[in-house]
């Protein structure tokens, strides 16, 4: 009855302590069409590629040129709104499973969303800008890593990286390993220093 109650105990609690951090990152999205925009973007994406005339597909990556604008700047504001939350509110269990309050138990286990953030949003706008001149196909690749990526962060956040990457890997049939090597050499590089501490 002990371990049953305790058991009962953990997960109400873990239960209680996921809601306030969803309600905590939902309050700073929800002033934001980010979703939209992401989703918007990935379907045109496929849209594009799939496109067999060069001139429509021309007219469908102009089109996303806006959205993907768009996104750039709302990224940027809600990394810079994000960046005034406490500090203490804001880490991100490193332990693959989710431990309420585990970033008050073992701090040196956690990183910064705020820093992460600001990581994503300068990433997505670095992939958006081209200046690396990727074809339309490879920088459309590379804009939908990182914004993946993105998911895969606020994810974790909310519940914990083994619940993020289940939920890639069922949603996108693309595993974190896969994403990390996905996205753009310099987000990989300051991605990994962040969360692999």
């Amino acid at each position: 009855m002990l371990a049953m109650a305790v058991v009962i105990g953990t997960q109400m609690l873990k239960s209680k302590y996921q809601k306030t951090r969803i309600a905590l990152l939902g309050s700073h999205l929800g002033k934001y069409q980010i979703e939209k925009l992401m989703e918007s973007l990935t379907e045109g994406y496929l849209r594009a590629l799939g496109e067999a005339d060069p001139e429509r597909r021309a007219q469908i990556w102009n089109v996303l040129a806006g959205t993907e604008t768009s996104l750039c700047d709302q990224l940027a504001r809600l990394a810079a709104d994000f960046s005034r939350v406490d500090g203490a509110l804001a880490r991100v269990s490193r332990l693959p499973l989710a431990i309420p309050f585990a970033e008050r138990l073992f701090p040196r286990a956690t990183f910064d969303l705020r820093s992460a953030l600001t990581l994503h949003a300068q990433g997505i706008s670095r992939a958006v800008i081209n200046d690396d001149h990727r074809t339309p196909r490879d920088k459309a690749f590379t804009v939908s890593a990182e914004l993946f990526l993105l998911q895969h962060t606020c994810h974790w956040f909310c519940k914990s990286k083994t619940v993020a990457s289940a939920r890639m890997l069922g949603r996108q049939k693309t595993s974190h390993a896969q994403l990390v090597a996905s996205v753009a050499p310099e987000t990989r590089k300051a991605y990994c220093r962040l969360t692999e501490g």
